[in-house]
């Protein structure tokens, strides 16, 4: 479902507060493929299924949840949205617009999204983390193709909101792990890239490559929220070794990074914003 009209967007509060789950909070995550025990860090948790929730897309992959969950964290109120719907799933690019607007409406908290990448970069190994600093939406796809309303030329020069960086960074480094940096590149998948893709990912610039995060960004900053994102490291992308691209694999390298990624996480909820 991508609608996000206003009685959609209402009808799926109501849902939420029926539940126990009301706004506003002090900061959103979005939980990426094999990341859902970050749960877990979530005191007083009130969980509901998506499948519950008016306009919400149906589960992901294997590995993620499908759930929204309120609490929280080091104090603060958080809410995660455990699980995406992808591009490639359903075929549109606004798969996860509703989601995203009703954050709209709970306090517009900063949103930090979380994702499996392929390192495109002999420096980014397999297993570590990098805070996104930027995008190529390689894909030409737009989520604000269709939005009749002039919000919908929104400027993503500073998409990645440098302050929240800034706390992610200063995060990472409290808890002696270390944080890469890179760029993005968004492919539509679910097939993965070629060698000959992946040279050309290089050659304009991109450290990262995934499937998803892109759309949510400009979805996000469509809405008003100020938005961070990290990539847990899952594969060198293709052509750097002569290993087939796997989406368990993929799960399996997540599932001890989330470890490094929760402390992380947890550090930059607790630390107060830069200025």
């Amino acid at each position: 479902m991508t609608d996000t009209s206003q009685p959609l967007l209402y009808q799926a509060r109501s849902v939420l507060e029926e539940w126990g789950v009301m706004g506003p909070f002090d900061h959103a995550l979005v939980l990426g493929t094999g990341l859902g025990n970050i749960i877990e860090d979530v005191e007083g948790a009130i969980q509901v299924p998506y499948a519950a929730i008016p306009g919400f897309p149906d589960n992901g992959p294997a590995g993620q949840p499908g759930q929204v969950v309120s609490g929280y964290m080091e104090g603060k109120r958080v809410l995660i949205y455990g699980g995406r719907a992808h591009y490639y799933e359903t075929g549109h690019a606004r798969t996860m617009a509703l989601p995203l607007a009703l954050l709209g409406i709970l306090g517009k908290p900063p949103v930090l999204l979380t994702n499996a990448a392929g390192s495109v970069k002999s420096t980014i190994r397999v297993g570590s983390l990098c805070v996104i600093t930027d995008h190529i939406n390689f894909s030409g796809l737009n989520p604000l193709i269709g939005d009749r309303e002039e919000g919908r030329f929104v400027d993503m020069s500073d998409a990645y909101d440098n302050r929240l960086r800034r706390r992610l960074k200063l995060a990472a480094i409290a808890a002696g792990i270390t944080l890469n940096e890179g760029v993005y590149m968004w492919f539509s998948g679910p097939s993965f890239e070629t060698p000959a893709e992946i040279r050309m990912a290089r050659t304009l610039g991109a450290e990262l490559v995934g499937m998803s995060t892109v759309p949510e960004v400009i979805l996000a900053r469509r809405f008003g929220l100020r938005v961070s994102a990290i990539s847990v490291v899952t594969s060198y992308a293709s052509g750097f070794e002569d290993v087939p691209q796997q989406h368990g694999v993929t799960k399996d390298i997540t599932i001890p990074a989330a470890a490094g990624l929760r402390r992380i996480i947890r550090g930059f909820i607790a630390r107060p914003d830069e200025i």
